[in-house]
C-alpha cells in the first residue's frame, strides 16, 4: 500500500475524457486502498441561474455524468470504492477544494466545453498549476494498455528531483512499467553525486526497470521522439522550460495523437 490521502480525486463534466481519467485513477486508489471519488461542479455562471427549472437542468445533468461515470468504473470489474460529490462555484476553484486532502488529482485533458483539436483544456492547465497534490492529466485510456510503455520521470539536480523522481516510481510501480529517468547535462561532480542518489533508488525500487537517459535541453524533445513508447510522463511543477510549454502548443506537438498522460508535482507533496 502506498503512503496515501482521503481518496484519489477526480473531475467529472460528462465528457468521455473525464471517463477516462476516472478508468485511469482505479490503479491508483487501489494501490492506496482509498476510494475515487467522482466530482462534478455546476459552473456558477455570471447571471446565476435561480429559476426553479433551470436549477433542475443542471443538477440533472450533473447527476447523469457522475452516474455514467460511475458505470465506467463499475464496469470495469475492480473492487474499488467510489464516492461521488456535487458541488456548486468556479470549476478551479471547486476541485482544488475537493482534492485539498486527496492524494492525486486525476482530469481528463479536455472538457466538455473546452475539447479544441486534442490540446489540453484550461481547467486542466489551471489546476496543475494550482494544485497541492499531484495533478494527472488523462489524454486517453486504453482499457488493455502495454504495460513495456515507459513511465518518463525528469528530473533535475535539486532536491525536488529527489521527490519527483519518487513520485513517478511509484507510478510505475502501479502499472509495473519501466522507468527512464530523463536528467539533464550536469557537471561531472554533480553527474557522480546523481548517479550515486540513482543507484540508491534503483535498490529501493528494485523490482522496477530504471534507465538514466541524458536529455539535451528541453524533454519535450526526447518525449516528441518517444511519444508512442511512453504512458506516462512525470515532471516537477518548477520544470526548467515551465510547465506550460508542457501543457500548451509545443506539449501538444510533441504528444501528438498518443495516450501519454502528464503528472505534475511538487516538492512539498504529501509523498
Amino acid at each position: 500500500m502506498l503512503n496515501g490521502s482521503s481518496c484519489v480525486a477526480v473531475g467529472i463534466d460528462g465528457s468521455q475524457s473525464a471517463t477516462d481519467a476516472a478508468l485511469w485513477a482505479i490503479d491508483e486508489a487501489m494501490a492506496r486502498e482509498v476510494p475515487i471519488r467522482l466530482v462534478n461542479v455546476i459552473e456558477a455562471a455570471e447571471t446565476p441561474v435561480t429559476d426553479p427549472l433551470g436549477q433542475s437542468r443542471q443538477m440533472a445533468a450533473a447527476e447523469s455524468a457522475v452516474r455514467d461515470a460511475v458505470a465506467a468504473v463499475e464496469a470495469t470489474g475492480q473492487p474499488v470504492t467510489i464516492e461521488a460529490e456535487i458541488m456548486r462555484g468556479r470549476a478551479v476553484q471547486a476541485l482544488l477544494e475537493a482534492a485539498r486532502f486527496a492524494a492525486m488529482l486525476c482530469v481528463g485533458a479536455r472538457g466538455l466545453k473546452h475539447a479544441t483539436q486534442g490540446r489540453i483544456g484550461s481547467t486542466a492547465a489551471a489546476l496543475s498549476r494550482a494544485a497541492q497534490c499531484p495533478v494527472v492529466i488523462v489524454r486517453m485510456h486504453r482499457a488493455h494498455g502495454d504495460h513495456s510503455r515507459a513511465v518518463v520521470i525528469e528530473v533535475d539536480d535539486t532536491a525536488r528531483g529527489s521527490a519527483v523522481l519518487q513520485r513517478g516510481l511509484e507510478a510505475a510501480r502501479v502499472r509495473n512499467a519501466p522507468v527512464r529517468v530523463l536528467t539533464p547535462s550536469m557537471h561531472a561532480d554533480v553527474q557522480a553525486q546523481w548517479q550515486r542518489r540513482l543507484k540508491e533508488w534503483q535498490h529501493r525500487f528494485a523490482d522496477l526497470e530504471i534507465t538514466p537517459v541524458s536529455s539535451h535541453g528541453d524533454g519535450l524533445h526526447y518525449v516528441g521522439a518517444h511519444a508512442n513508447e511512453i504512458q506516462l510522463v512525470v515532471v516537477d511543477h518548477e520544470r526548467r522550460g515551465g510547465v506550460s510549454r508542457l501543457l500548451g502548443v509545443p506539449g501538444n506537438a510533441a504528444f501528438r495523437d498518443s495516450d501519454c498522460s502528464i503528472m505534475v508535482c511538487r516538492e512539498h507533496d504529501s509523498l
